[in-house]
């Protein structure tokens, strides 16, 4: 295999595609799963997709357990540079595991990333000597897994570059509340569909905020994902209460892989309350 790069820019040189994976991600443990299971070895107990998913659990992935990373021997663990600690990560490479990182915060970042990913895993052909594009690079190449081109077409024409249509507040956590600010990946996939986010403009990403800056922020929805806080309506009740709320799905708002394929209709849905 040619030497890749991950998103972080760290180099990966495999001897030969690897055969014993271990994933730390929830949305890349279903990507990896659905695009070729057999190569998967290990995943954090967060990873719930596929349902009959059956391989080795490994923690959670904020606080995997190393040693058990380890016990499963991957020849390559997949990572995420905001779900995973880096000091982690490290750990791994320390004792001899390759570690491909992922950072997309962008839908087009994602559809780049994902295809260096799995061409890290072996599983599809790396472009032109290794290396597919920059981060933002979502084109297509032969022999991609369907899923992938499925979710491409999905969306390909979600953005025409108008003004947002609404503005929403998302909270990820409650006691404190905590929202989407500048820079993520689920405020990048509202945008694609026609919703602006109130604090996109914040110095944080992921922001506290007290009741009161809620209400004040000016946005006339309120998203609420089911994680990673499970939110549900009657958290509308209290602090929220008179504000138009929608209940959406966080897989399909914060995971990059094959939820991407259905991703925009569970949305569209969800956020116009069907």
């Amino acid at each position: 295999m040619p030497d890749l790069v991950d998103d972080l820019g760290t180099p990966y040189r495999p001897q030969a595609p690897p055969r014993r994976i271990v994933s730390l991600v929830p949305s890349l443990t279903e990507a990896v799963a659905v695009t070729d299971a057999a190569v998967l070895v290990g995943a954090t107990d967060y990873c719930t997709h596929p349902a009959a998913l059956d391989v080795a659990r490994v923690g959670g992935s904020r606080f995997p357990n190393l040693d058990a990373v380890q016990h499963v021997a991957p020849d390559l663990v997949l990572g995420n540079a905001e779900e995973n600690q880096l000091a982690d990560l490290e750990r791994l490479r320390a004792v001899g595991i390759p570690v491909w990182v992922t950072a997309p915060t962008t839908l087009a970042e994602a559809f780049g990333s994902l295809r260096r990913m799995l061409a890290a895993c072996g599983l599809i052909r790396p472009a032109g000597g290794g290396h597919d594009g920059d981060a933002g690079d979502d084109g297509g190449q032969d022999g991609d897994p369907a899923w992938l081109d499925q979710a491409r077409r999905a969306w390909s024409s979600t953005y025409d570059g108008s003004a947002p249509r609404r503005t929403a507040v998302v909270p990820i956590w409650r006691r404190p509340w905590r929202v989407l600010g500048s820079g993520t990946f689920g405020g990048d996939m509202l945008r694609r569909l026609g919703i602006g986010n109130a604090f996109g403009d914040a110095a944080e990403r992921y922001p506290v905020v007290t009741v009161e800056q809620l209400r004040a922020c000016g946005a006339d929805l309120v998203v609420l994902p089911d994680e990673p806080y499970a939110f549900t309506a009657a958290d509308a009740t209290t602090d929220l209460a008179g504000m138009d709320v929608a209940v959406v799905s966080g897989r399909h708002l914060f995971w990059y892989g094959p939820s991407l394929v259905e991703a925009r209709d569970v949305l569209e849905r969800q956020l116009s309350g069907g």
